[in-house]
């Protein structure tokens, strides 16, 4: 399973999105330091989580959600609640 996920910064509210097929390994990676984009705003804690079989469809949605802002700001939205309670 390959995931699209969205962590949030538990210091000041940043939103970063990746993906993985280990969400666990990968927020260990971003809260350790060493991810160069994310260690500034550690530490970090999963805010939201989308599920595929496909590898190729979850690079997809990464990219769209990375490079489309409609397509970022509509997701962010949909899961207004869910951004705040992370």
């Amino acid at each position: 399973m390959y995931y699209v996920y969205i962590l949030k910064s538990k210091v000041n509210g940043e939103l970063y999105i990746g993906s993985t097929n280990n969400i666990k390994k990968r927020l260990e990676e971003h809260n350790s330091g060493r991810e160069k984009a994310t260690k500034r705003y550690k530490p970090w804690k999963v805010a939201y989580l989308e599920g595929y079989f496909s590898e190729n469809d979850t690079k997809g949605r990464e990219h769209n959600l990375k490079h489309f802002g409609k397509v970022y700001s509509q997701l962010k939205r949909r899961i207004k609640n869910s951004l705040q309670e992370a």
